[in-house]
């Protein structure tokens, strides 16, 4: 047989030898018939059978037994573990033989008081200690529990707490800890001292030492220090980098900070129990930092490789805030690399990794900082998913973001995307970090990013209510849907009813009409509101007036009713946060007067075409309002950060009767802070505002041939104060004050009071009378207006913040010409004759006079120009059922108005008849000439729900 024959015959003989073996190993071995649990009390047999590689019909496998062995101990579920098999007729069957571990029912913790469950539970959760109530007993978990203990009461000065753990049994398969806890006495920061600083002063160095230096006023060479911290061993360590990384902002790189020393001493201490002290023993640890400061290098340059992306190395440069020569600084150095870091984020560069290599010339002491660059990939969005938007739709999502599908990666713009969602007030804070996750996918250099949202209440009510000169009791309610069926319309109903006041309005926002960038909105208003100067005069005073009818006629009450609507429209620009707007708004007013001052006041001004009685009915304003606008500021309710402004021009005499322009600006900005230090994580906030406004009339009016100047209507002019603006005055009570020229009748008296008849033989001719030329005491408002506001807010727990603010603001009337008599009512008190000092034969008066008054309101000179300030102090409360701050604010007025005004005397003896002359002339003058006290409230204490910015 050929050679290659018999070798394919030899194969063939060892492949069935093989198969013989292995059929006869697979009979030896059997099959699993049947995998059985005993001994299980709470976890379900199936539970434990997941657990196991093996499965009924599998082939027995000894490794398999152990690894499935090996499985279920480290599940972590049983005290005892053992597998057994036992052979049947068909296999074998597997018997697993388990001891739960027992249960934990209850967690106690006897003796703790420096800090509460709460807080135990929480740092439990934190350090992922895994102790609970319903969870597995572990021996380790206990023993973690009670370090994690101790070190959570040496946070709150209990260095030398001691805890004795008991564990007892509860039938029949759990078990119950209590840790015995001592606390023992509260260890306080007692000196801090530093050895081997010989350029930098030790209070700088302590100032660093975050967890341990004194609380106190920040720079204050007298109250820095005003009390002694808590000591915490555990946070010594990271003091004392602190105090390394302030050499090296100095310029001190080198440095060197050794282990800090400490020392445990008695002092005697006291606790306050107010009204009373109590004395007491505690201990106190004195820190000593061993230093060594080194030479002080300043920086050479810093030089760049491996850019690739940013080939402009000017450009980079230009993110580093420290000069060439400038004492090196590792905290501005550390900014610039987080700036680079931006820079290439907004690239698509998301693995962006600077390398930094510091270059030392000791002979010239100075550094060269090489930044080596490993760009990494540039990727792309394939997809943007939300969660949590239940109400929401997406496409309310989708279309605020920046940051689109297919697009470059770009971080600047993921953040400007939830910036955008964050003024939407739909959703709670967003945050890149913490509710955005990008995954990334290398092999095709894409990332799908997926945003978790929880949606606010979507609708928010405010209330205000108090006392006010100008409104009375009143009590406004505001009710607003901001995301109405989760297409992101906004619906608000608006009233504020008072004693004086009476507003009504209804208003709908499309923000996105046709699918497109464009706002639409419109409301309907209706206003009712009455301006009482006897209530005025009693505020200001502060005491209830009771004055004769004839004074109360001297005195402005009126009521002016106005209804109307608007429109609205705005657009963004590229893209931005600007906007550009147009509003188109019409109403009509009314006027109803209560006093004869009130009536001449709105006859005799010359705001529009007609002058008397017709001018009072028929107001109608027809106008628009272009504007331009832009808001960063990161959220409506207590913002962090950001600012915004607005500028528009109401421009009115687009039909109607009223000829008026009205250019208005504000400007609003929120920094973070952290004492009196800008820092981006801070959580107090610096925020201010500035708003100013000027109306004026425009056009012409003739009158006998000849052209007057038009003015704005009287309600139309600038009133200050309120919450809103001036919190420590009282609602639309900072006005300019003037004298308006008028006439009065005044009835001639004899001094017992008496009337003096005309003719003392013929009832029928009645009692003398004269008419007297005054002047009456009116608030005209101003028509330029600024003011600004200054709020310092400081967090305090949850939802309460305390507010230090400061508002100052001035109402002015700067141009004359806004402040006119009308012609015909000026040409009418020209002619008026006034007196009647004799009468002729047939009872007619006889020598009259006429005067001559000027056409100008003079504004009094301590009234106009005159700053107000108004500080204080203001508890906000953000009430989550209605999405607005309670506001609880006292106010103190250090500039207010405080003057007696004098009006000009007119009244001439000689309009009197001679027989009662000097009775009558020094009455008339008592009584219309007398001076007068303004006078605004040095303090006030309001509550509101609003914002005042």
């Amino acid at each position: 047989m050929p050679a290659p024959f018999r070798s394919l015959g030899i194969l063939v003989r060892l492949g069935i030898v093989l198969c013989l073996f292995c059929a006869i190993a697979f009979a030896q071995q059997g099959v699993i018939e049947d995998i059985r649990i005993h001994g299980n009390r709470r976890i379900p047999a199936d539970t434990i059978k997941s657990r196991m590689f093996t499965r009924p019909g599998d082939v027995f496998d000894q490794n398999a037994m152990e690894r499935d062995f090996h499985a279920l101990w480290n599940a972590g579920y049983f005290d005892d573990l053992r597998i057994e098999k036992e052979e049947s007729p068909k296999g074998w069957i597997i018997h697993v033989y388990v001891k739960e571990k027992p249960t934990i029912r209850e967690i106690k913790y006897v003796g703790l008081n420096a800090v509460s469950q709460s807080d135990v539970l929480d740092k439990f959760k934190e350090l992922k200690v895994g102790l609970s109530q319903e969870s597995q007993f572990d021996p380790t978990r206990v023993k973690k529990a009670e370090v994690v203990l101790k070190e959570l009461l040496a946070a709150h000065g209990h260095q030398f707490a001691t805890i004795r753990t008991e564990i007892h049994q509860i039938p029949p398969a759990a078990v119950g800890i209590t840790f015995n806890i001592k606390e023992g006495p509260k260890v306080k920061v007692g000196k801090i001292r530093f050895e081997g600083n010989k350029h930098v002063s030790s209070k700088t160095l302590r100032s660093a030492m975050k967890n341990s230096k004194p609380i106190g006023i920040p720079h204050s060479p007298i109250l820095g220090a005003i009390w002694a911290r808590t000591f915490d061993a555990t946070k010594l360590n990271e003091d004392a980098e602190r105090v390394r990384m302030q050499f090296q902002d100095l310029g001190y790189y080198k440095a060197i900070v050794q282990d800090p020393k400490t020392n445990i001493r008695d002092k005697r201490t006291f606790t306050w129990y107010a009204p009373f002290i109590k004395w007491g023993h505690g201990k106190v640890v004195d820190i000593t930092v061993p230093v060594e400061e080194n030479d002080r290098y300043r920086l050479k340059e810093i030089t760049f490789t491996g850019n690739k992306a940013i080939q402009n190395n000017a450009a980079l440069r230009k993110l580093f805030k420290i000069k060439d020569g400038e004492w090196f600084n590792r905290s501005v150095i550390g900014k610039g690399l987080e700036e680079m870091r931006k820079a290439y984020g907004t690239l698509g560069y998301i693995n962006f990794t600077p390398v930094p290599d510091t270059i030392f010339d000791e002979e010239h002491k100075t550094i060269t900082l090489k930044i080596d660059v490993d760009e990494g990939k540039q990727f792309f969005v394939r997809r943007i998913e939300f969660e949590g938007n239940t109400t929401t739709r997406d496409k309310v999502i989708r279309r605020e973001l920046a940051l689109e599908e297919g697009q470059v990666y770009n971080s600047q713009l993921w953040e400007l995307s939830l910036l955008r969602l964050n003024q939407l007030n739909y959703f709670e804070t967003l945050k890149a970090e913490q509710d955005s996750t990008v995954h990334q996918d290398a092999a095709s250099n894409s990332v799908d990013i997926n945003l978790k949202v929880k949606e606010k209440g979507k609708n928010s009510i405010g209330l205000t209510g108090g006392v006010s000169g100008l409104s009375g009791t009143f009590i406004g309610l505001t009710y607003e849907t901001n995301n109405f069926l989760g297409l992101g319309e906004t619906l608000t109903l608006t009233g504020n009813v008072g004693t004086y006041q009476r507003d009504l309005m209804f208003g709908f926002t499309e923000p996105y009409m046709f699918d497109r960038p464009l706002q639409m909105g419109f409301t309907v208003f209706t206003r009712r509101y009455n301006y009482n100067q006897l209530k005025q005069a009693s505020i200001s005073s502060g005491q209830q007036l009771t004055l004769p009818t004839s004074y109360l006629n001297a005195l402005q009450n009126y009521t002016q009713s106005s209804t109307g609507f608007t429109v609205s429209a705005s657009y963004p620009l590229h893209r931005s946060f600007k906007r550009v707007g147009m509003t188109y708004s019409w109403d009509t007013s009314s006027i109803t007067t209560y006093t004869t001052a009130s009536q001449q006041y709105f006859e005799y001004l010359a705001f529009r075409n007609v002058s008397g009685p017709n001018a009072l009915q028929g107001i109608i304003t027809s106008k628009i309002t272009p504007s331009l606008s832009s808001n960063t500021i990161d959220r409506p309710m207590n913002p962090h950060r950001g600012r915004s402004y607005f500028i528009g021009t109401d421009i009115a005499g687009i039909g109607g009767n009223v000829n008026m322009i009205r250019p208005v600006g504000e400007f609003k900005m929120f920094m973070p802070m952290k004492g009196i230090k800008f820092n981006r994580d801070g959580n107090q906030v610096l925020g201010f505002r500035i708003q100013s406004s000027f109306v004026t009339g425009y056009g012409s009016s003739s009158y006998q041939g000849k052209d007057y100047p038009r003015a704005a209507p009287p309600f139309e002019r600038t009133y200050l104060g309120g919450d809103t603006d001036l919190r420590g005055f009282d609602v639309r009570a900072v006005s300019p004050v003037a004298y308006i020229a008028d006439k009065v009748t005044y009835g001639v008296v004899n001094p017992d009071g008496t009337p003096v008849p005309v003719n003392p033989g013929n009832s029928r001719y009645g009692n003398q009378a004269v008419t007297l030329p005054i002047y009456r005491l009116v608030y005209p408002g101003g028509d330029t207006s600024v003011v600004g506001n200054v709020e310092y807010r400081i967090p305090i727990a949850g939802p309460v913040t305390i507010a230090l603010f400061n508002d100052i603001g001035m109402n002015m009337a700067v141009r004359q010409s806004q402040l006119q008599l009308s012609p015909q009512q000026l040409g009418t008190l020209n002619s008026t004759p006034f007196g009647c000092p004799t009468y002729d034969a047939l009872y007619n008066c006889t020598g009259t006079q006429q005067m001559t008054f000027g056409s100008d309101l003079k504004p009094l000179p301590h009234t106009n120009y005159v700053p107000r300030m108004s500080t204080g102090l203001e508890l906000q409360v953000l009430m989550p059922v209605i999405n607005a701050p309670f506001r609880l604010y006292y106010a103190y007025n250090p500039l207010r108005l405080d003057t007696t005004v004098t009006p000009p005397s007119v009244i001439n003896c000689d309009l009197f008849p001679a027989a009662t002359r000097a009775y009558n002339c020094q009455a008339a003058r008592a009584t219309y000439e007398a001076s007068y006290k303004l006078i605004e409230p040095r303090k006030t204490f309001r509550f509101t729900v609003a914002t005042t910015f």
